[in-house]
């Protein structure tokens, strides 16, 4: 573990707090901007996060302000560390890169806050920054020793070869991926992701994550990919990637996980692409020859935009009445027929959940846009659903958005 900060240091941290409130964005920009003048470092990243969407300055600007905020109660920061580390996994990242975003970042809050940025402050927030670090570079380690540990596991990146792409919907395509080599690959936990390296034709080398919509197995994963309008990755799968491509994956990651074992009914809850960790659970608890209910509920536009609706059906169906679905279609086709490709028309809410799942009883897993896991969050809380057992995920960079 690393050293305890000091009290001068937790002070100092603290009292700049209402600057970051007021300049924390400004701040994460001028930290990536001066990052990315490292063609080494920026390639580390996944840059449909700052380019294509622009969400992770704001992310770390959050995380930057919980951390000031909490620096004197760590323990309330377990959860977005453990996230941090996940991510950081998957990216590859490695003890050698923390001073290039030490020196980014407190340049960066001289740059922004100029005099106010006293060499008090700045000896303050350096001293938080590898205090934070070490605690990030000990779990990463740890978990690249469980990887290469683990029966199929590897650390670093490993070739895979498109085995099959299959058209799910107007809007995702599945894609199985299998290791070229031909040997064992690490059984994922259902909910983990994939982190791809790209290399695509003409420009730079593209890292994306993607979450494994397959269940658990030792033979190569399944990713199901929706297609974003300006998405350089997600167009080039869909478009060029053709069974036989080679590209680079790395170990699965992630800690928005299904727990080895479930105590209480499950309640599935997803919207759009969300549904892709749901389906691997779901895959998962199948296979269980008994236990409690399992409730997969899932909302789509239309049948058009709906993903493996058949595969969920076979599972609920061969369950014996263990597991039941509900698919919600907010504007049904004429060639959508309810009760058979759908059951509900319109979009799945709270209310519905409290009248239609064991609320006070069950694990609720949660996956979808940012405003979905808002609603849905914030409703089971108000209903009296414990936090403890509300877990969600969302794509995209890990921030403190939500009110819970």
């Amino acid at each position: 573990m690393p050293r305890e900060l000091s009290e001068s240091t937790v002070s100092l941290v603290k009292a700049t707090v209402p600057a970051l409130q007021a300049h924390g964005l400004a701040i994460t920009r001028r930290m990536y901007e001066r990052m990315f003048q490292n063609a080494e470092i920026r390639d580390l990243f996944n840059q449909s996060h700052h380019g294509e969407t622009g969400s992770q300055p704001q992310a770390l600007a959050t995380a930057v302000l919980a951390y000031a905020q909490n620096i004197d109660n760590l323990g309330a920061l377990a959860g977005a560390v453990e996230r941090i580390a996940q991510k950081h996994v998957g990216l590859n990242i490695l003890p050698e890169h923390y001073p290039h975003v030490a020196e980014a970042l407190l340049a960066a809050i001289k740059d922004v806050l100029g005099e106010a940025a006293t060499p008090e402050i700045l000896t303050a927030w350096g001293e938080a920054y590898w205090f934070l670090a070490d605690i990030l570079i000990g779990r990463e380690s740890q978990i690249y020793s469980e990887h290469a540990a683990a029966p199929g596991g590897w650390v670093g990146w490993r070739d895979f070869v498109v085995a099959e792409k299959r058209r799910e919907s107007d809007v995702i395509t599945s894609f199985v991926l299998k290791p070229a080599d031909g040997r064992a690959t690490l059984p994922h936990r259902p909910g983990q992701y994939l982190t791809l390296w790209l290399e695509i034709p003409g420009g730079a080398p593209l890292k994306r994550n993607y979450t494994i919509s397959s269940a658990p197995g030792d033979n190569g994963y399944r990713i199901s990919v929706k297609r974003e309008p300006q998405g350089a990755a997600s167009n080039w799968l869909h478009d060029q990637a053709q069974p036989g491509d080679r590209l680079k994956a790395a170990a699965p990651a992630g800690e928005f996980v299904l727990p080895e074992t479930t105590e209480r009914p499950v309640v599935l809850v997803s919207g759009g692409v969300g549904l892709t960790p749901m389906v691997s659970m779901l895959s998962a608890l199948a296979r269980q020859s008994a236990g409690e209910a399992v409730h997969f509920v899932h909302g789509a536009l239309s049948g058009a935009t709906h993903a493996l609706g058949e595969e969920v059906r076979a599972l609920a169906k061969a369950s014996g009445g263990r597991i039941r679905t509900t698919f919600f279609y907010e504007k049904p086709r004429a060639q959508d027929v309810q009760g058979e490709t759908y059951d509900e028309a319109g979009l799945v809410t709270p209310e519905w959940l409290a009248q239609h799942t064991p609320l006070r009883d069950a694990d609720y897993f949660l996956c979808g846009p940012r405003a979905f896991l808002r609603a849905f969050v914030n409703g089971l809380v108000s209903r009296g659903v414990p936090p403890s057992r509300i877990h969600y995920e969302f794509f995209g960079p890990a921030d403190e958005l939500l009110a819970a």
